[in-house]
C-alpha cells in the first residue's frame, strides 16, 4: 500500500516554491534598477509656461533698463541696481543645516540675496522663519539617475529669474552642503570690483570635464549613439551637479530645447546615468565655454566614494582644520561650499560657525 506521506524529494521542492517569491520580493530591489520617474506631458507644459514667462520678463526688463536688444546683453552693469545672489536649494529631505545657513545669512551686512527651495513633494519640509525665509516653489517629484533633477534645477532657475530681476548669480545648493566662508566673502568674490572696473565678463563657476574614464558609458546610457546628432561624443561633458551660474547662462539653460530633447530620455543603464551631471556642463561647454571657469565652488571628497556618492563627513571629523582643508583649491580661488555632511554634524558645525566657518 503506497504511503500518503510526502517523499523526501517533494519536501525541498515545496519549500523552495514557497520561499522563492518572498526571496525575490526582498532581494530584487538590490539587483534590479529602480523604476524611473517619467516626466509627464502636463509637467513639461507647466515648465515651458514658466520658462516662457521668465524669458519674456528678462527680455522686457533688460530692454527697459538699457534701451538695447537682449541679444546684446553680455556683461552685468552695476549701475543698474545692486546685484543679488539667488540661493537655490534642491532637496528631497529636510534641510538639516538650515540653522547654519541662517547664521550664514544673518552674519552679513549685505542683504542682497534671495532663497528658493525645490522640495520633493513626497517629503515634508517644515517652514522656516526669520532670516532663512526661503520661498518654497511649486515642485515635482525627483529621482536620482533621472532627468527629473535637471527639470527641478531649471525650474529653480526660471522661478528665481522671474521673481527678482536683480538676481544676477544663481547658486544651486545640496541639502548636505554647508558654507565654508562668510556671505560677505562670497559676495565680494562674485562681484569683483576689478572685473567691474575693466568691464569684463563675469564667469559661471561650473565644473566641465572631458577626460573622465566612464564618459563613454555615460554617453551611451540611453542607448548606443542615441545622443547623435544633437550631442557628438567629443562634445559630451561631465561635471558637478551643483554650480553657480550667471544670469546670462541661466537664461541659456531655460531657453534650451535642443539638448533637452535628448537628456530627458529615460536611461537604459541607470548605473552609468547621471543626467544632472552631464546636461549643464555639456550645454554650457557647447554654447559659451570661454565664459565658464570649468571649476566648481563646491568642495567634494571623492577619494572613497560608494555607489556614486562622495565621502560623507561625520561629527568625529568636524574640526577647524577640516574647514581650512576644505577651503583649499588648486585654482586661483578657494572653495565656498562643501559636501557631503551627515545631519548629526549640525551641532559641532554650529559650535565653530562664528569662530571658524564664517570668519574669513
Amino acid at each position: 500500500m503506497p504511503s500518503s506521506a510526502p517523499s523526501s524529494a517533494v519536501i525541498p521542492i515545496t519549500v523552495f516554491l514557497l520561499i522563492t517569491p518572498a526571496a525575490f520580493f526582498f532581494l530584487a530591489p538590490r539587483f534590479l534598477p529602480p523604476r524611473q520617474i517619467s516626466i509627464s506631458v502636463p509637467d513639461e507644459l507647466d515648465d515651458l509656461s514658466l520658462f516662457h514667462k521668465a524669458i519674456a520678463m528678462d527680455s522686457a526688463d533688460f530692454s527697459r533698463r538699457t534701451g538695447r536688444l537682449p541679444a546684446a546683453k553680455s556683461r552685468f552693469s552695476s549701475s543698474l541696481r545692486r546685484p543679488k545672489i539667488a540661493f537655490l536649494f534642491l532637496t528631497n529631505s529636510e534641510l538639516h543645516f538650515a540653522p547654519l545657513w541662517e547664521r550664514f545669512f544673518a552674519n552679513t551686512t549685505l542683504k542682497h540675496y534671495n532663497i528658493y527651495i525645490h522640495a520633493d513633494p513626497s517629503v515634508r519640509v517644515p517652514p522656516f522663519a526669520g532670516v532663512f525665509n526661503g520661498k518654497l516653489i511649486p515642485s515635482k517629484r525627483t529621482q536620482r539617475s533621472s532627468p527629473t533633477l535637471i527639470s527641478a534645477s531649471r525650474r529653480l532657475l526660471a522661478t528665481a529669474m522671474l521673481d527678482d530681476p536683480a538676481n544676477a548669480y544663481f547658486a544651486l545648493i545640496s541639502p548636505t552642503c554647508i558654507p565654508i566662508h562668510s556671505f560677505n566673502y562670497f559676495y565680494n568674490f562674485l562681484f569683483d570690483l576689478g572685473r567691474l572696473s575693466k568691464n569684463l565678463d563675469f564667469p559661471s563657476y561650473i565644473e566641465i570635464l572631458d577626460n573622465e574614464p566612464t564618459l563613454w558609458d555615460r554617453y551611451n546610457a540611453r542607448g548606443d549613439n542615441v545622443m547623435i546628432p544633437e550631442v557628438q561624443f567629443n562634445e559630451f561633458r561631465v561635471g558637478s551637479q551643483f554650480f553657480v551660474l550667471t544670469r546670462k547662462h541661466a537664461l541659456m539653460v531655460i531657453k534650451d530645447r535642443k539638448l533637452w530633447r535628448k537628456f530627458k530620455l529615460p536611461c537604459l543603464n541607470v548605473h552609468s546615468c547621471y543626467p544632472e551631471e552631464h546636461y549643464f556642463p555639456t550645454l554650457l561647454s557647447m554654447e559659451d565655454p570661454d565664459s565658464c571657469s570649468h571649476y566648481t565652488l563646491t568642495r567634494v571628497n571623492w577619494t572613497d566614494s560608494v555607489d556614486g556618492h562622495p565621502h560623507t563627513y561625520y561629527p568625529s571629523e568636524v574640526s577647524p582644520d577640516l574647514i581650512y582643508r576644505l577651503r583649499e583649491s588648486n585654482s586661483s580661488y578657494s572653495y565656498i561650499f562643501a559636501r557631503k555632511f551627515s545631519p548629526d554634524c549640525l551641532q559641532p558645525l554650529m559650535e565653530i560657525a562664528d569662530s571658524v566657518i564664517l570668519k574669513d
